[in-house]
C-alpha cells in the first residue's frame, strides 16, 4: 500500500505506474490522478500532446512495432477490436455476424463461398437506409456495388449470359460454383 502524493488516497501498488526513478519503482501519484492530468494538458494544447506522442514513437519505433505485433497476434485484442469495428460501421456486434455466417450455412449469401482464413466476409448494407442485410464474398459484394444494386442490370446481365453461353461453358461454370460452395 501507498499513499498518492496527488489525491493523498492510500491505495494498493497497482494503481501505481512504474517509474524507474522512484524509491520502490513506482511514481508517486496513482493513475487516476496522473490520468486526470493528462487529460487536462490535452485539453490544454492538444497539439503539444500529439506532437509529443509522435515524437516518442518515432524514438521507440521498435518498441512500437513490437507492442503492435503482440497485440495482432492476440485473439482477444482481435476479437475486440473486429467487435468495435462493426459496431461502430454496421451497428452489429462480433457474435451477430458469427450468428449471421452460421444461418448463411457459412459462406456468402448470394454464392455460398465461405471466407478465406484471413478475410472475412463483407456486411453487406443497403446504401440509402445504412441497414444490413447479409453477408458477402468480396466479389459478390463488388458486383452489387459496382451495379449500384440495381436489380434490373443484374437480371439483364444474366439474360446476356444465358443467351451466349454455350453448354460446355455453362457446364463449367456450375462445376466452379459447386466446388466453392463446398
Amino acid at each position: 500500500m501507498r499513499r498518492c502524493t496527488k489525491c493523498g488516497v492510500l491505495q494498493s501498488k497497482e494503481n501505481f505506474y512504474k517509474a524507474a526513478g522512484g524509491v520502490d519503482g513506482l511514481r508517486g501519484d496513482c493513475k487516476g490522478c496522473f490520468k486526470k492530468r493528462a487529460a487536462e494538458r490535452y485539453k490544454a494544447d492538444p497539439a503539444a500532446a500529439k506532437a509529443r506522442v509522435k515524437r516518442w514513437q518515432q524514438e521507440n519505433a521498435d518498441r512500437l512495432n513490437a507492442y503492435r505485433r503482440q497485440r495482432r497476434e492476440d485473439p482477444a485484442v482481435k476479437r475486440r477490436e473486429r467487435d468495435n469495428y462493426l459496431r461502430r460501421h454496421y451497428g452489429i456486434g462480433a457474435d451477430d455476424y458469427d450468428r449471421m455466417l452460421s444461418e448463411q450455412s457459412g459462406g456468402c449469401a448470394i454464392c455460398g463461398r465461405p471466407p478465406r482464413e484471413d478475410i472475412s466476409l463483407h456486411v453487406d448494407h443497403d446504401p440509402v437506409t445504412g441497414s444490413v442485410r447479409k453477408l458477402l464474398c468480396f466479389k459478390c459484394n463488388n458486383l452489387l456495388g459496382d451495379v449500384g444494386d440495381d436489380a434490373w442490370i443484374l437480371r439483364a446481365a444474366a439474360d446476356y449470359i444465358e443467351a451466349h453461353v454455350t453448354d460446355i461453358a455453362r457446364k463449367r461454370a456450375h462445376e466452379l460454383v459447386s466446388t466453392r460452395a463446398n
